[in-house]
């Protein structure tokens, strides 16, 4: 028998699979098909997720293991800051060491664990880098500009001011008031964005923002591959870096930022070095479930056998989640 674990980052949902625990590993044709199928909301298990988190080992120096991030389309991400806090917690508790590096696909990233953002929440930090600006990073084209920093782009959404960062996913982002959050405006520019377009030809990430207070804002994210999700990790990062640069009187360096979500909240710190920006994403790193399966009904992609057991995990992240909505946020 095999053990898959269903975890979540601010109730970004993942499933993970660790390579290394097999006999004989999936193929990338495999994973693929795996993680289209356990993440489906009707066809796969426990309501679906964003995305497969898939471990395996690494000859990294100071790296205890790689994460490749396998997308509900079968698409590829660069990174996850939210799965990388649960693969590092899966990592964390296998080694039992407390702070590493994780490969991911374009950097080896640091992590750590935190102290608990609440009682019986386990806590990461991950770090989020590289960080560009630069068109042909992101991609984009057709916007007349070489970089994009708080800018009208009429051809997205009139009246709002964009910017474009690549950490390394690609992200764009726009600080909005609660009329346009509340708006159709981020499904219709996701969308159209994550189809064939002129303008991110291998499409983007999308996230709105609302600025709360000093150092705090709220941001939810149409994630290319997915859709709209309760959070995504380097979309608040990105978002956080957008906050500093564009509104510095609202947003500091080097200083803890709150970063509200549909799913929770997690803690960023911006680092500025002489103009090259490094993140930190603060977080939970929950595992709700643990599924055991045969190892060949993973290669033939056969869930109907798989059991189920509930880790208890998750009563503490809603406890968590019900003290932030009683602070009104």
């Amino acid at each position: 028998m095999v053990q898959l674990l269903k975890v979540h980052g601010s109730q970004n949902k993942f499933f993970i699979l660790d390579q290394t625990e097999l006999a004989n590993q999936l193929s990338q044709d495999e994973l693929v098909e795996l993680a289209k199928h356990i993440t489906d909301p009707q066809s796969g298990l426990l309501d679906g997720a964003d995305g497969l988190l898939v471990i395996d080992s690494s000859d990294h120096p100071d790296v205890l293991g790689s994460m490749q991030v396998i997308n509900t389309d079968g698409s590829i991400a660069s990174m996850c800051g939210n799965g990388l806090r649960t693969v590092s917690r899966y990592l964390s508790d296998k080694y039992h060491q407390d702070a590493f590096k994780v490969q991911t696909q374009d950097s080896d990233l640091d992590v750590h664990r935190e102290t608990e953002l609440a009682p019986n929440v386990p806590t990461f930090s991950v770090e989020i880098s590289p960080v560009t600006f630069n068109k042909e990073s992101l991609p984009f084209q057709n916007l007349g500009t070489d970089t994009l920093i708080d800018q009208e782009v009429p051809q997205f959404a009139k009246g709002l001011r964009f910017t474009a960062i690549a950490v390394p996913n690609p992200h764009l982002i726009s600080f909005v008031t609660d009329d346009v959050m509340r708006s159709d405006t981020l499904g219709n520019l996701g969308t159209m964005l994550n189809r064939p377009n002129d303008y991110f030809t291998d499409g983007v990430n999308v996230s709105f923002a609302q600025i709360l207070d000093k150092n705090s804002l709220f941001v939810r994210t149409f994630e290319r591959g997915v859709g709209f999700t309760n959070a995504c990790g380097t979309g608040m990062s990105a978002t956080s870096l957008a906050f500093c640069l564009n509104h510095p009187q609202m947003a500091d360096f080097e200083q803890t930022i709150s970063a509200y979500n549909p799913g929770g909240m997690v803690k960023t710190r911006v680092h500025d070095n002489d103009g090259t920006y490094q993140i930190d994403l603060i977080g939970n790193a929950t595992f709700t479930h643990k599924v055991d399966l045969p190892e060949a009904d993973l290669h033939d992609n056969d869930l109907s056998h798989a059991q189920i057991s509930d880790t208890g995990e998750q009563a503490a992240y809603l406890d968590f989640v019900k003290g932030l909505q009683n602070q009104n946020v």
